[in-house]
């Protein structure tokens, strides 16, 4: 937790803040985050804005005290230098640059990414039993009419369906995600391994998680599962050595981002047909059309959903309205943000 003196904010100067929020046009149209607008207005004088260069949002970066946005444009030096009120940011999602950037300009930094967990986490264990017990070919044979039926039992089930039940499952990335996934999956009582160089193996132990190499845990997972951040150190952290390492019908699963995966080898591999994935993110979102990937029967795909449930937004919004109040009154900010952190972020 993080906290400002009454000396830093708009608040102690008797002054009603001048807060700046950078967002899609569409959150200040949504029905669901007007009572957090609400809470915002009794706070502070508020400029609405939904600015994407840095060119646009210099203005009113010069005129406010406080920002809230999502993580661009990046505040720059150059642009907090012609910020002079500029006391508090808070960030829906920051990468690595801009946080040191404001964190080094002395700013409150606020960042809400672990609000989206419990919706990418619940993806991820949604993804995984539908790639196992293979729910989603079912479901499009149903529609199609063209569905099998055990006429033969048990000689005619399909031997690559399977149940989470005491599979052996890896999770890469131990955070906020990463963690919540544990949980998730404590009732299957799965072997869980997990790979994240930050981590301490007593939190890992907390959670049932072995900590092991990435190499070990691409051998030894029925299930792997992406939910690394992408930055300089997870550029292609599966490659494609990860890749070939995978067992035999192992099934991959990347709710993180395909920064992390050298895709072209996972194509290769799933080409084989010897390995299933479960994807949520492409290196170009919308998924171009005649990407190969929509026509491998052993690729699942979701056109990046995992966070996306009405409920993430306002738990993001509130979070950040919540240290915005936190600030202005001189409290411990709940999500604050320090440079020892910075290795979460994205690159």
């Amino acid at each position: 937790m993080g906290s400002s003196s009454l000396g830093e904010s708009p608040m102690a100067r008797r002054e009603k803040c001048r807060l700046l929020v950078n967002l899609p046009p569409g959150f200040f149209r949504c029905p669901q985050l007007k009572g957090a607008f609400a809470r915002l207005r009794k706070l502070a004088t508020l400029r609405q804005r939904s600015h994407n260069k840095a060119e646009e949002i210099a203005k009113d970066l010069a005129w406010a005290d406080a920002v809230i946005m999502w993580g661009w444009p990046v505040l720059t030096p150059e642009l907090l230098a012609r910020a002079p009120r500029l006391r508090f940011a808070g960030h829906l999602n920051l990468n690595q640059a801009g946080a040191r950037a404001e964190l080094e300009h002395g700013l409150a930094v606020s960042e809400a990414r672990r609000g989206w967990s419990p919706a990418v986490a619940e993806m991820a264990l949604a993804l995984t039993l539908s790639g196992l017990r293979k729910l989603s070919d079912y479901h499009a044979a149903m529609r199609a009419g063209t569905e099998h039926w055990v006429s033969n039992f048990p000689l005619d089930i399909d031997p690559t369906e399977r149940q989470l039940t005491g599979r052996s499952v890896g999770i890469v990335g131990f955070g906020g995600i990463g963690q919540r996934l544990a949980e998730l999956l404590a009732p299957f009582h799965v072997v869980l391994r997990a790979h994240d160089p930050f981590l301490p193996k007593l939190v890992a132990k907390g959670f049932g998680a072995k900590l092991v190499s990435l190499m070990e845990l691409c051998r030894e997972s029925e299930v792997v599962v992406l939910c690394a951040a992408n930055n300089q150190g997870t550029h292609r952290l599966l490659g494609r050595k990860e890749i070939a390492a995978l067992q035999r019908n192992a099934l991959l699963v990347n709710v993180g981002r395909s920064w992390l995966v050298d895709m072209p080898a996972l194509i290769q591999r799933l080409e084989k047909g010897d390995l299933f994935a479960a994807l949520d993110v492409f290196e170009k979102e919308p998924l171009e059309q005649d990407s190969p990937l929509r026509s491998l029967p052993n690729a699942w795909l979701t056109p990046h959903r995992a966070g996306a449930p009405m409920e993430s937004v306002v738990r993001i919004v509130t979070m950040l309205v919540d240290d915005f109040e936190a600030f202005l009154r001189g409290r411990p900010r709940q999500h604050a943000l320090t440079l020892d952190m910075l290795h979460c972020l994205h690159g």
